[in-house]
């Protein structure tokens, strides 16, 4: 609201009343006065909190699963992130035709880049992206079906 009524006040606009008490009230009062250095101390605390919370991983790397809508409780299943990035990775490797690959997974998008060192990239292509896909659905069984971006390089042979 603070930030709101500065820039509202920035656009030359009239400041409402609650701003007009508010900056008279802490242009007249003394700073060792007892509301001031509780509010400050509010704020202090707050923006302590902001910086702990901003800090903290929370379930980024994790991606939620599946589960089976049994009606037996709530089940929460997830996923890290490099674990389903290997088991894709494992699925890009079975494709004949790649010599290796690099998968890197995000909340709402699948990157995976190979090397090809035989036979034609777009048939590999197309096989690739069959068995990331069938590998998603299969064993992964995500939540949210992440967009898949293939992209295949030719391997000097």
């Amino acid at each position: 609201m603070l930030l709101f009524e500065a820039v509202w006040i920035g656009t030359e606009h009239r400041a409402t009343a609650w701003w007009t008490r508010l900056t008279h009230e802490l242009a007249t009062r003394p700073v060792d006065d007892v509301w001031v250095l509780t509010g400050a101390a509010v704020v202090a605390a707050l923006g302590l909190w902001l910086i702990v919370l901003a800090l903290t991983p929370g379930l980024r790397p994790q991606l939620p699963l599946r589960v089976p809508t049994d009606g037996h409780g709530r089940m929460r299943a997830v996923l890290d992130r490099k674990g389903a990035a290997l088991i894709l990775r494992d699925a890009a490797l079975r494709v004949p035709g790649v010599s290796a690959a690099r998968v890197r997974v995000r909340r709402r998008r699948v990157t995976v880049r190979a090397d090809v060192r035989f036979r034609d990239t777009a048939d590999v292509k197309d096989e690739l992206t069959d068995a990331v896909r069938r590998e998603e659905r299969d064993r992964l069984a995500l939540a949210r079906t992440p967009r898949l971006a293939v992209r295949i390089h030719r391997s000097p042979t």
